[in-house]
């Protein structure tokens, strides 16, 4: 019986040889089959597990360089450049003694050359100079070290200071920055750019708003290249060019702007207020010529940025006291509330139990509604609101365009609000108690008298334009939001506010301006405390302001200013206080419009760049601009103001040459020339005092270098 199995077995054998080679050669087959599969597969699609294989190749083998757009330029209103693109530097000290150059030179900061260093980094970077000695010696096997902040953002004049002493290991690394050439102008309404991750990005003012336009986009550059990152010959470069930003035009002028920093500069010194703002506007079109505030910060330095971030001028709501009797006024006239001939007793007055005084507590007896204005009287301003009643009133206030932002178009811009439920909060809006604004929302309503009713809505950009094509891609024109009041109410208002500078009781006779006829309302608001009950006392506890308009008769200025809490007081009280701002900004802008009314042309800049000096002064002179040579070379490589600029005939010019350059006799000469001046030269400066040169430390003639300290006088 087993026999007969083996035989059955035998037999089958060769069969499940035939089963298995069979199988077998069609695995291979199907196999095969799918690899040919896949191979075409990824031949024709170029794809392999969901990545472009093609695209893989090219990132492997190419080399891509960002292009970096040039931000966006921010200019004044005589296109001068207020914010703009340049390169800063980083400085790093290499102390490894295993840093080489090509040549095989020491590459790192040697013991001979460290009191050298020490000596030449803490002059042009402020640094202590037993510090950075401690800095060097320090023997922790660093490769290198960083010198902090004041290792950062040197500048280029400095970079060449540093490099100039020939020390081996100090090193610099460029990176893309913003440029201030004015430092404190206008800070948080220009705003500030910072570099991100290599990227420039607006963190404030105008840099933030118009972030979208001014960034610009960056381009690319790639190259063909082999394993070992040669470029391969005959390929050809791909390029996608960076779109510059657009340039920002504002309205800001420079040379009253700067002037009302300095005017500010010495009223904080002075009076030591706990915050102010000033903001000079053309009245007819609400455009704004000079805007500052204080806590203030200098964009190129950051010096003060940490003391206030806000923009106060928008984003701050106060109540703006007494300068509202403007506004209760206005309204008053224009519902027919008026009555000039009908008088009224002052001192106090009581509405449902409560009492509102005057001022001086005790009033002046029974004076007409004018004479209330005049003196500022709250009774006479509370009975005004009386007699139009709260609806009136409030439509009123509402007209002037209170109580919602005014679109200015700078971001975070407050809206206001009011108390305005029972009887006396109702009349203690009308001399600005119980009601909170903005600056610009009283600039604003302001304008609707300074401009015989027509109210204008203020702005700070004029236009944006695409520098890659010139067109202008955003404009800004004057704006007439409302017209709260007829033309007669406005005039009747003006020579009341005329009045309170005129009159010997008027609370604005420190306002009077030599040769021009300016009208006023002054301010001195309580400021409410912190925990909503009541306000604070104390002689300087309060929030002192004017509000001005010149010339009366038709307003071209609107000036606004206030101060908050000062430490201590002038002679003449508040009213000195803001007047050691108000009469010589007031005074200087009125001067420049006579100028201008007498046909005070304006020129444009030639390009004397590469020209003898001869030339270059030949050539300004016939432009009517008053040429100013710097050094004793024989061809002209700079010049203060950009080829094709507008500018006033008879205003100066610097020019630089490339020999020795030497002081000139600047006496006469403006802030802005003497800082342009430091700027073309590299010397360091020191101003003292306000308006024109009357001493400079550095005798004319004596040649200039780096280390140059020119101290000037201005009276």
């Amino acid at each position: 019986m087993s026999t007969k199995k083996r035989q059955i077995n035998v037999k089958q054998d060769p069969q499940n040889r035939s089963y298995f080679g069979r199988a077998l050669f069609f695995i291979v087959i199907i196999v095969f089959l799918t690899f040919i599969g896949r191979f075409f597969y990824v031949g024709l699609t170029h794809t392999a597990h969901g990545k472009n294989l093609t695209k893989l190749a090219q990132a492997m083998y190419a080399e891509q360089t960002e292009i970096k757009a040039k931000r966006g330029t921010i200019y004044d209103a005589q296109n001068q450049p207020i914010a703009e693109d340049t390169t800063t530097y980083s400085i790093y000290i290499v102390l490894s003694k295993s840093a080489k150059t090509l040549e095989g030179k020491p590459d790192y900061l040697q013991d001979s050359q460290k009191t050298k260093a020490a000596k030449v980094l803490s002059q042009n970077l402020g640094m202590n100079y037993d510090d950075l000695l401690k800095l060097f010696d320090a023997d922790d096997g660093l490769y290198q070290v960083e010198l902090g902040s004041k290792g950062k953002h040197i500048s280029m004049e400095t970079k060449k200071k540093i490099e100039a002493a020939k020390i081996s290991g100090i090193k610099f690394t460029p990176a893309q920055a913003r440029l201030y050439p004015n430092g404190v102008f206008a800070s948080h309404l220009v705003g500030l750019a910072e570099n991100e991750q290599s990227h420039l990005v607006g963190v404030m003012g105008l840099e933030k708003v118009f972030e979208k336009q001014l960034k610009g986009v960056n381009g690319v550059n790639k190259l063909a290249i082999d394993s070992r990152g040669t470029t391969l010959p005959n390929s050809k470069s791909q390029s996608k060019p960076a779109k510059d930003g657009d340039n920002v035009y504002t309205t800001l002028d420079t040379r009253t702007q700067t002037y009302l920093e300095t005017l500010m500069n010495k009223a904080q010194e002075t009076y030591k207020p706990k915050s102010m703002t000033a903001v000079l506007m053309n009245a007819k079109t609400g455009e704004i010529i000079a805007a500052s505030q204080r806590p203030t910060f200098n964009p190129q330095t950051g010096e003060g940025l940490n003391d206030m971030w806000r923009n106060i001028l928008l984003e701050d709501t106060y109540e703006p006291g007494s300068i509202m009797k403007i506004l209760t006024m206005a309204a008053a006239i224009n519902s027919g509330n008026y009555n000039a001939n009908a008088t009224s007793k002052s001192g106090s007055y009581q509405i449902d139990g409560q009492r509102i005084n005057d001022w001086n507590t005790t009033g002046w007896g029974d004076i007409t509604y004018r004479e209330g204005f005049i003196r500022s009287s709250n009774v006479g301003m509370a009975k005004l609101e009386q007699a139009m009643g709260e609806k009136t009133w409030l439509n009123y206030i509402k007209k002037f365009g209170l109580l919602k932002s005014t679109n200015a178009g700078l971001g975070n811009e407050a809206a206001g609000s009011i108390e305005y439920k029972y009887p006396i909060e109702q009349a203690i809006t009308a001399f600005g108690q119980g009601v909170n604004v903005t600056v610009f929302q009283m600039l604003q309503a302001m304008s609707a008298v300074a401009n015989n009713g027509k109210m204008v809505k203020p702005y700070l950009v004029s236009k944006v334009v695409d520098p890659n094509n010139g067109k202008t891609v955003f404009s800004q024109s004057p704006t007439v939001v409302g017209k709260p009041i007829r033309s007669s109410t406005a005039k009747e208002v003006r020579e009341m506010m005329q009045d309170v500078v005129t009159d010997k009781d008027g609370t604005g006779t420190a306002y009077k301006i030599d040769g021009y006829d300016v009208g006023v309302k002054t301010g001195t608001a309580q400021i409410a405390n912190e925990n909503g009950t009541g306000y604070l006392s104390g002689e300087t506890n309060y929030l002192f302001s004017v509000a001005g308009m010149a010339p009366i008769n038709d307003p071209k200025y609107i000036l606004y200013i206030t101060m908050k809490q000062p430490k201590t007081f002038a002679d003449q009280g508040e009213m000195g206080m803001l007047a050691s701002i108000f009469d010589p900004l007031m005074k200087r802008v009125l001067d420049e419009a006579n100028d201008s009314n007498d046909e005070k042309a304006q020129t444009s800049v030639p390009d004397v760049k590469g020209m003898s000096p001869k030339e270059a002064s030949e050539e300004m002179t016939q432009s009517d601009l008053v040429p100013a040579v710097i050094g004793e070379g024989k061809k002209v490589v700079k010049q203060s103001q950009t080829a094709g600029t507008s500018m006033l005939t008879g205003e100066r010019v610097i020019l630089v040459t490339n020999g020795t350059l030497t002081m000139p006799d600047i006496t006469g000469w403006s802030r802005l020339d003497v800082m342009k001046l430091s700027e073309l030269t590299g010397i360091d400066l020191d101003v003292q005092g306000n308006g024109y040169v009357t001493k400079q430390s550095v005798a004319p003639g004596e040649k200039l270098s780096k280390q140059t300290k020119l101290t000037v006088e201005l009276k």
